[in-house]
Parts: structure tokens; sequence; C-alpha cells
């Protein structure tokens, strides 16, 4: 399997979150949305200047910052 970043991912990409690299304020932000290691997540979109962009994690849909995004790493799907 292949591990990238999740800010890396194209749309229509999926896979399963491996670590959560982030630290203090922006680890927690990004624990307490529910973007847990082991969960499934799946690439929605990428606004045009790149930021924010929205994924779909335990059946709802979330905006991420790009900065947040790089910081979680996942298992891409073949």
């Amino acid at each position: 399997m292949d591990e990238k970043a999740l800010s890396e991912l194209k749309p229509g990409q999926r896979g399963r979150i491996t670590k959560i690299s982030a630290k203090g304020s922006i680890r927690r932000r990004i624990l307490d949305m529910g973007v847990i290691k082991g969960a499934e997540i799946e690439m929605e979109r990428i606004a045009p200047l790149g930021d924010p962009i929205e994924v779909k994690i335990k059946g709802y849909h979330l905006s991420l910052r790009k900065e947040e995004a790089a910081n979680i790493y996942v298992e891409i799907e073949k």
C-alpha cells in the first residue's frame, strides 16, 4: 500500500488514516473532528486555490485547511 499526506490525495481517492503527526492545538482540533487513526477517508474536492479541502469521513463532510491535511497520513486504497 501507498502512504501519502491527505493533502496530496486527488478528488475521488480514498484510504485509511495511518498517522496524525500534528502537535498541540492543531492535533486536538483534528481529533475532535473525528479524524482518528484507522478511519476511512475520501477526498471529495479541493478549492480552486487549494485551500480548504473537503473530505468525507464516517459518513459526513468535513472541510480542512491544507496545513491540517498535511499532518494526516493515509494508506491509499488501490
